[in-house]
């Protein structure tokens, strides 16, 4: 498993977000605070507090270099 850190603070951003993870057949949870929610989950992701970055933990082992490039956009350093 590997955590990384996400912002989500556009509609359009979660929108994408969404579609380029579902992609992958890995799980994903977002991590705010003491709140987790399955991060393939529109509805979930509106839930959450979008104006800060968000914890996003991977769950996947084999495919991990791919899921990372494709999360490029999202991340924040």
């Amino acid at each position: 498993m590997k955590t990384v850190k996400i912002s989500l603070n556009s509609i359009d951003k979660v929108k994408s977000f969404v579609n380029d993870i579902t992609k992958f057949d890995n799980d994903f949870d977002l991590v705010s605070g003491r709140y987790v929610i399955d991060a393939k989950s529109i509805m979930g992701i509106f839930s959450l507090d979008l104006s800060k970055p968000i914890d996003l933990s991977i769950h996947a082992e084999d495919n991990l270099d791919n899921i990372l490039e494709v999360l490029k956009p999202y991340m924040v350093q």
